[in-house]
């Protein structure tokens, strides 16, 4: 079976024509047809395989020889995305394979076949660049106009890639430039905030228009965001726009280049905002700027009004920086999700500088941007551990109210999370959205690390408010992938550190922590996928003689808070058994006295005696907690 995938793999037609000519029909077909996951989390046929590798010789002894399947899907991993429901053609068109491509069209394949979120092989060459592909399979049938899920077209994702020979063929062919997107986007804007100038010059020249988004970005705004200055002067040069959208795209320019991570430039933020400004003025009745709420993150900076007041500042970096993070957010509002990037950027060089208070200020503000608009907080919350760590370790005092706050979006953003996983849909990365869950629970348990390290100079009532959060959170009852809670990875050894500051603050097991979940309510007897609790993977620590402290005040913690001795996980073990050595076994027994509750479920267990159906509900899931249940129970329940 595995020679038979891997064979397709790497190419070995002759060794995988002769290993299947040796099968049953019957054997063949399932051999095809086995679908193998990789450590990257796709899943494909022997097909898809080759074909994605550009086996031509392979694909035509599995299509003419054996019949494989040319519509069996899979899912592939194509720039960090999971494409659920891609065939071997998409594969292969996607891949830049016209041979393969060929044989599969020539055996049938269907050129239209879409993956869940409505990809065709068509979008996946257009993605490529592949023009060759792009017009073999128009020639043999490929509908041109079918979009995806989110109604973008194959135009579309030839001009946001900058592939200037398919945008001009798909528009030779009568391919509408103004078709829009679900968000309002279409051709020109893709290609304008990518900056592909000649893209935009053929869009154009096809009658393409300056149409808004939904969320009012504009392709000349869009460009602006992106810093593709060519782009916004091509516009200007091009297109009929009004004084105040010429003025508000050469602000937004100069703006973005003030905190760009890639394209910064203070020269330019100035040249750009000056010109906006004498535009401003270039009329009898100037368009002054509208009334703006100041952002107590941007040091509730007032916008220049004048010149004057522009040429003040020209030499003031720290003044062209908030000004600018004033502009970006006045003209693209606060619902833009394009609005908290560069403020995170702010505030990185403001940490790389020492100042943790302004970079503090400006993280929140991004934060709290991100949250307002249901947008992932992922990186936030790892970075924000980061930054508390470090000001940790340099001996920087840290306001526990902000620590708080985090606290806070972290518990709202699981709690996203988890709704998002039972809500997604087939045709959604819900690979994606698990490794962002998985992450986020990583990092709050950082968050809570930090927290316990701060609490002892914490009032009565903010401890109060920080236990009513950590005991709202483990009403979330989060797990890892293995099952894992938070106490789990508060106790175990293996729990994954980041690397950068957060390992000089956070090492576990950590004692301080599982006091603190205990304390807010945390399930002290959860079980992971291996029914292993808090116990048991305590009870395994390697290094008891260097950490004794640590591995006794866990333990007496656990058992004081009602911890079961005796629990049995799926390899038969209680706590006692995964001790790796005497000291811990010694600390174990002294701590703890089985009840003779304990024993009887035991006992049960043990014997494998039918309890289903004859004692009371409530007893069901102790029972349960002191063996895997017996086969019988289950069928009674």
């Amino acid at each position: 079976k595995n020679f038979i995938f891997f064979a397709a793999r790497d190419g070995m037609a002759k060794c995988l024509c002769a290993a299947l000519l040796d099968c049953s029909t019957n054997e063949v077909s399932g051999l095809l047809e086995q679908e193998v996951h990789n450590y990257q989390g796709e899943c494909v046929t022997p097909l898809i395989v080759a074909a994605r590798n550009g086996h031509v010789e392979v694909v035509k002894v599995l299509v003419s020889e054996f019949n494989a399947d040319t519509e069996h899907a899979g899912c592939v991993k194509v720039e960090n995305y999971y494409i659920q429901g891609a065939t071997a053609l998409w594969c292969a068109a996607g891949a830049g394979h016209l041979n393969v491509v060929k044989v599969l069209v020539h055996a049938g394949a269907n050129v239209n076949h879409t993956t869940l979120t409505n990809s065709t092989p068509l979008r996946a060459a257009c993605f490529d660049g592949r023009l060759d592909i792009v017009k073999y399979l128009i020639e043999h049938g490929a509908l041109v106009n079918i979009p995806n899920k989110y109604n973008n077209s194959c135009l579309m994702i030839a001009s946001y890639k900058g592939h200037l020979d398919i945008v001009q063929f798909l528009l030779d062919l009568g391919v509408d430039p103004n078709n829009q997107a679900n968000c309002g986007a279409t051709a020109l804007l893709f290609a304008s905030e990518c900056g592909h100038l000649q893209v935009v010059k053929e869009l154009l020249k096809y009658g393409a228009r300056l149409i808004t988004t939904v969320s009012g970005m504009t392709p000349i705004l869009a460009a602006a965001e992106r810093t593709r200055a060519d782009v916004v002067e091509y516009l200007l040069l091009k297109c009929e726009l009004t004084l105040e959208e010429q003025i508000d795209a050469l602000e937004l320019l100069g703006a973005s280049f003030a905190n760009d991570k890639d394209n910064y430039n203070l020269t330019r933020t100035f040249h750009y905002l000056q010109k906006a400004m004498l535009l401003r003025y270039s009329r009898d009745d100037p368009v002054l700027k509208p009334t703006f709420q100041p952002i107590p993150a941007y040091e509730n900076w007032i916008e220049c009004q004048t010149l004057e007041e522009l040429n003040a500042i020209r030499l003031n970096e720290n003044a062209l920086h908030m000004e600018s993070l004033t502009i970006r957010e006045r003209i693209l509002g606060i619902h833009n999700p394009e609005v908290p990037h560069p403020i995170i950027f702010r505030g990185a060089v403001f940490a790389d500088n020492g100042r943790f208070d302004r970079c503090l200020d400006l993280w929140l503000h991004g934060l709290k941007l991100y949250q307002l608009n249901d947008l992932p907080i992922v990186k936030d919350l790892l970075r924000f551990a980061q930054i508390f760590s470090q000001m940790l370790r340099v001996g920087i005092e840290i306001d526990l109210n902000t620590v708080e706050l985090i606290l806070k979006a972290a518990v709202k953003e699981l709690e996203r999370n988890k709704g998002r996983l039972l809500t997604m849909k087939l045709d959604e990365d819900i690979q994606q959205e698990k490794e962002d869950f998985e992450n986020n629970v990583i990092s709050t348990l950082y968050i809570l690390v930090i927290i316990s390290k701060l609490l002892e100079n914490s009032g009565e009532e903010q401890l109060l408010r920080i236990h009513r959060t950590v005991y709202e959170l483990n009403k979330l009852k989060v797990s890892t992938r293995n099952g894992q809670t938070l106490l789990h990875l508060a106790v175990n050894p293996d729990t994954p550190v980041d690397n950068f500051h957060t390992n000089d603050v956070c090492r576990f097991p950590c004692a301080s922590t599982t006091k603190l979940l205990i304390k807010c309510g945390a399930d002290v007897n959860a079980l992971d996928n291996d029914r292993n609790s808090p116990l048991h993977i305590i009870a395994s620590y390697q290094k008891p003689i260097r950490n004794f402290l640590t591995l006794h005040s866990i333990i007496t913690l656990l058992i004081e808070a009602g911890a079961h001795v005796d629990i049995v996980n799926n390899r038969g073990e209680i706590p006692t058994d995964t001790a790796t050595t005497g000291i811990t076994e010694i600390i174990l027994r002294t701590q703890s006295k089985p009840s003779l509750k304990c024993l009887a479920a035991r006992a049960i267990n043990r014997h494998h005696l039918i309890y289903r159906n004859y004692v009371p509900e409530a007893l069901i899931s102790f029972i349960e907690l002191h063996g895997p249940s017996a086969d019988i129970n289950t069928q009674c329940a």
